[in-house]
């Protein structure tokens, strides 16, 4: 059966609620030593070296603004500059040993959170969950 569009309403408002307290959860279950906006810029780093320019443009805020986050960073030890080989205008970010260590270790600290609500769920229970992180997926492709 269809869904109103009351209860189509309904359903995107209790998935919007859901995830943003699901991850305000997580994000606070390690006791990081940057704030979750520091932390993104990390993890993007970790993945791959970046410009300040990439890093604003994927975090969506201004360049001023991640210019203060970068710079927070490499003062704590967590980043380091280097000139872009091909345009020695700009500046390459990447992790420093210690800013290697805080992500992996936060990572493993909120997955190892996940995993201890997920061993209480019932085999159906994370066939479900399973399936709803690939509509969720889907969700966010869109």
């Amino acid at each position: 059966m269809p869904y109103s569009n009351d209860a189509l309403l309904q359903l995107a408002s209790d998935v919007r609620m859901t995830s943003q307290l699901l991850s305000r959860r997580i994000r606070f279950e390690s006791a990081s030593e940057v704030a979750p906006h520091q932390f993104s810029v990390l993890v993007k780093v970790w993945k791959q070296p970046r410009t300040p320019g990439e890093l604003a443009e994927l975090e969506r805020v201004s360049p001023p603004s991640m210019t203060r986050t970068v710079n927070c960073l490499v003062d704590a030890g967590y980043l380091t500059r280097q000139a872009d080989p091909s345009d020695g205008r700009q500046r390459v970010l990447t992790l420093t040993d210690a800013g290697a260590a805080l992500v992996e270790k936060t990572i493993h600290d909120r997955d190892d959170w996940m995993l201890r609500r997920l061993e209480g769920l019932t085999d159906a229970e994370r066939a479900d969950l399973a399936r709803a992180v690939e509509i969720l997926a889907r969700v966010l492709e869109k």
